[in-house]
C-alpha cells in the first residue's frame, strides 16, 4: 500500500535527481566552454600567446569532462565492483594526453559529457511522463461539514467519510463516490479517456481529474494516500525500477565486455608495440580501441525504450509492471477473455421476474437484501431492479459469496440462496418448475433464488457487449493473433449469443466454467506459446496469476486489480489492450533495430581502429553519436502512435 511517506520520499528522490541533472549540465557547459577555448586558442589571439590560450582550455576540459566521469567509475568500482564505461573513457583520454595528443583527449571528454547529458535528459523525459501527475494533485478541498457549511482544508487533512463540494473547473481532491449532483468529468490523465465521461449519484470518481460542470458532493472513499494516483505513480515507479530480461542482459554482457574491451586494449598495445616499435602510436591505438569498442549504445539501446514505452502507455491509461510484462507482452500468441465485464459492460439489466409464489415484490425484496452486499454485476442490477419498483430490500445476516456459484445468507427464518444451477444443487434444490425451465432454455444470464431446499424463483439478465469489444478482437486478428478464446463462468447458451456477436466459433467459447476451470484452461493454452489472460482483475485474480501475462480491465480505483495483474488498463476502452499490444511489439523492434545499429557501429569503429589507422577524434563521434541516435530512437516510442489517436 502506498503511503504519505513513500510519496515525500519519492518527491526528494526527484529533487536529488533533478539537482543531479543540472549539476550534470553545468559541468558540461564548462567543458564545451573549455574545448571552445582550446580550439581558438590554436590560433594567436592579441596579449595571449596560443599555446597559453589552447593549454587553459585542455585544462578546463579535463577538469570539468573529466573529472566527474573519474570520480563516477571510481565509486562503481569501489561499491559495486564494477567496471564501467566512465572508466574506459577516463582512461582513453589520459592514453590520448600521455602520448602528445591532449586535443584527441579534450575531444573524447567533451562529446562524451554532452552525450551523457543528452541521454540523462532524455530518459529523464520517459520517467517524468507520469511523473507530472503529482503537479495535477490539488493542494486544498472543500470540506462540508454535517450542518453544510464548508471550509477550505488542505487535502491530506481528508479522512474516508469525509464530504467534499466540486466546483465546476476543480479538480478531484482524492478518489471517492458522488453524494450528490451530476456532472461531466475529464478523466483523460487517469484513464486515457478523451470524451468527457458524464458522473451522477453512485459513481466514482478519480483524483487529479477535472469536474467541467456541475456542482457536486463526493464522499471520500480513499485518503490521497490511497488513492488511484498514489498507486499509479507506485506501480510506474516499480515498473522503471524493474528490468526486462532483455535490459538485464545489456547490462550483464556490459558489464563484462567491458573488462574484456580493457585487457583488450591492453592486448593490442603490446601488439602494436611489437609490430611498430613505437609506444606512443601504440598507445594511442590502444585509446582508438577502448573508444571504439566501448558498450555504451548497446547497454543505452534496451532501457531507452523500455522506459519511453513504459511511460508512453501509463499516459494513456495503461500501466506496466516493470519491462518484464511489456516484452512478453510482445511475445504474446494467445488471448484468453472473461466475459463479464470485460467484453460485455458487466452493467447487465433484469429483464424477466419469475417469483414462483407469486409475490413479487416480497421476493425482490428478500432477493435485493441477499444481493445488497455483493460487489457482483448482478447484485448490482437486482438491486437496481428494487429500487426502481420502490422494493426496500430485508436485512440479511451472515452474507457469504461462494466463487463461480453465488451467494447465501440467514435471514426470514432459513438460508437465503441467489446463484447459477450449481447453487441450487449444492443446496438440494430441484430446477424443476415449468417457468424456470423456459428461462433456462433463453439466451440470458439467469439467477435462481431460494430458501433452504426450496427454489422461489428466479430473475433473468441481458448483458451488453462494450462498444470496444469487436473493433479490438478485430485488432489482435489482424496483428497476427490466431488463438483467442472466450471463458466464462455464465450459461453455455449466452455465452455463445454474446461469442456471436464478437466473432467467436462456438468452439473458441468456454462456458459454465469455475475459476479453476480457467486456470486450467489457461494453461491448456500456454503449452503451445505464450498465453494474455484478460479479466476485470476482481474474480480472476487466480487465472490473472497463472497466464505468462494478466491483463486487468477497468483497474481504475481497484486495489485488487491493480495487485493482481501484470498489465492493469485503467479504463474500460479495450482498444487501449490492442494498442498495448500492438506498442509492446514496437517496443521489441526497436530493440532489435537498436542492438542491430549498436553492434554494428562497435564492428565499424573496432575493425577501422585495428586495421585503417582510424583517428581518435573520429572513433569518437561514432562512438557517442550512435549512442545517442539509439536513445533517441528509444525515444520515439513516448509518441506512442500505437495508441488510438484522441477523438
Amino acid at each position: 500500500m502506498v503511503t504519505v511517506t513513500f510519496l515525500l520520499r519519492h518527491r526528494v528522490d526527484d529533487v536529488k535527481k533533478l539537482r543531479a541533472v543540472d549539476r550534470g549540465m553545468m559541468l558540461t557547459a564548462l567543458t564545451v566552454l573549455g574545448m571552445v577555448i582550446a580550439t581558438l586558442g590554436l590560433w594567436p589571439m592579441q596579449g595571449v600567446t596560443a599555446d597559453r590560450a589552447s593549454n587553459a582550455g585542455l585544462v578546463l576540459v579535463y577538469l570539468a569532462g573529466g573529472l566527474p566521469a573519474a570520480w563516477r567509475a571510481l565509486i562503481a568500482l569501489w561499491r559495486d565492483r564494477v567496471l564501467d564505461i566512465d572508466l574506459l573513457m577516463v582512461v582513453a583520454a589520459i592514453a590520448a594526453a600521455a602520448v602528445g595528443a591532449p586535443f584527441e583527449g579534450a575531444v573524447l571528454l567533451t562529446l562524451f559529457s554532452v552525450s551523457t547529458t543528452l541521454e540523462d535528459r532524455a530518459l529523464g523525459r520517459a520517467r517524468r511522463a507520469v511523473e507530472a501527475l503529482m503537479a495535477l494533485r490539488p493542494e486544498t478541498a472543500l470540506r462540508k461539514a454535517p450542518d453544510g457549511h464548508v471550509n477550505e482544508i488542505p487535502v491530506a487533512a481528508l479522512e474516508v467519510g469525509d464530504i467534499f463540494v466540486l466546483r465546476p473547473g476543480a479538480r478531484v481532491p482524492t478518489d471517492a463516490v458522488i453524494a450528490a449532483g451530476r456532472g461531466a468529468l475529464d478523466e483523460a490523465n487517469i484513464t486515457g479517456e478523451s470524451m468527457p465521461v458524464t458522473k451522477q449519484q453512485g459513481d466514482m470518481i478519480f483524483e487529479a481529474t477535472v469536474n467541467l460542470d456541475g456542482v457536486l458532493d463526493a464522499t471520500v472513499t480513499k485518503t490521497v494516500a490511497d488513492s488511484t494516483v498514489a498507486q499509479m505513480i507506485a506501480l510506474v515507479t516499480e515498473a522503471q525500477a524493474a528490468k526486462a530480461p532483455s535490459e538485464r542482459f545489456s547490462e550483464w554482457f556490459g558489464q563484462r565486455y567491458t573488462v574484456a574491451v580493457l585487457l583488450g586494449a591492453v592486448l593490442a598495445f603490446a601488439v602494436f608495440r611489437w609490430i611498430e616499435g613505437d609506444w606512443h602510436e601504440a598507445l594511442y591505438r590502444a585509446a582508438v580501441l577502448l573508444v571504439a569498442a566501448s558498450p555504451c549504445a548497446i547497454v543505452i539501446s534496451v532501457p531507452a525504450a523500455i522506459l519511453s514505452a513504459l511511460s508512453a502507455a501509463a499516459r494513456k491509461g495503461v500501466l506496466f509492471k516493470g519491462g518484464a510484462a511489456l516484452e512478453t507482452l510482445a511475445a504474446i500468441d494467445a488471448f484468453a477473455f472473461d466475459k463479464t465485464g470485460t467484453l460485455t459492460t458487466g452493467k447487465a439489466s433484469v429483464t424477466n421476474v419469475v417469483a414462483l409464489d407469486g409475490n413479487e415484490a416480497r421476493f425482490l425484496s428478500l432477493l435485493a437484501g441477499l444481493e445488497a452486499q455483493s460487489e457482483h454485476h448482478s447484485a448490482t442490477a437486482i438491486r437496481q431492479e428494487a429500487a426502481r419498483r420502490d422494493i426496500a430490500p430485508v436485512e440479511v445476516r451472515n452474507v457469504t459469496a461462494l466463487p463461480s456459484e453465488g451467494i447465501t445468507g440467514n435471514a426470514d427464518g432459513g438460508t437465503l440462496w441467489a446463484g447459477n444451477a450449481r447453487i441450487a444443487a449444492r443446496m438440494g434444490a430441484a430446477i424443476d418448475d415449468p417457468a424456470l425451465r423456459a428461462l433456462a432454455d433463453d439466451t440470458e444470464t439467469v439467477i435462481y433464488f431460494g430458501r433452504d431446499d426450496r427454489v422461489l424463483g428466479a430473475v433473468s439478465l441481458a448483458d451488453r457487449v462494450r462498444e470496444s469489444s469487436a473493433p479490438a478482437l478485430s485488432a489482435l486478428r489482424d496483428s497476427g493473433v490466431t488463438r483467442i478464446v472466450m471463458m466464462t463462468g455464465d450459461r453455455r447458451p449466452v455465452a455463445v449469443r454474446i461469442g456471436a456477436e464478437l466473432g467467436f466459433q462456438p468452439d473458441r467459447v468456454h462456458a459454465d466454467l469455475l475459476a479453476e476451470d480457467k486456470v486450467r484452461m489457461v494453461g491448456q493454452l500456454a503449452t503451445g506459446g505464450k498465453v494474455a489472460f484478460v479479466g476485470d482483475g476482481v474474480n480472476d485474480a487466480a487465472a490473472l496469476a497463472r497466464a505468462d501475462v494478466g491483463i486487468a480491465m477497468g483497474a481504475a480505483g481497484s486495489e485488487v486489480a491493480l495487485q493482481a495483474a501484470d498489465v492493469a488498463l485503467l479504463s474500460e476502452d479495450m482498444t487501449q489492450l490492442a494498442a498495448a499490444h500492438r506498442l509492446a511489439r514496437r517496443t521489441a523492434t526497436i530493440i532489435r533495430q537498436n542492438l542491430i545499429f549498436a553492434m554494428g557501429a562497435m564492428v565499424v569503429l573496432v575493425t577501422g581502429g585495428l586495421f585503417f589507422d582510424l583517428p581518435l577524434p573520429l572513433a569518437v563521434i561514432g562512438h557517442e553519436g550512435g549512442t545517442v541516435l539509439v536513445v533517441l530512437n528509444g525515444l520515439r516510442l513516448l509518441r506512442a502512435p500505437a495508441f488510438v489517436p484522441d477523438r
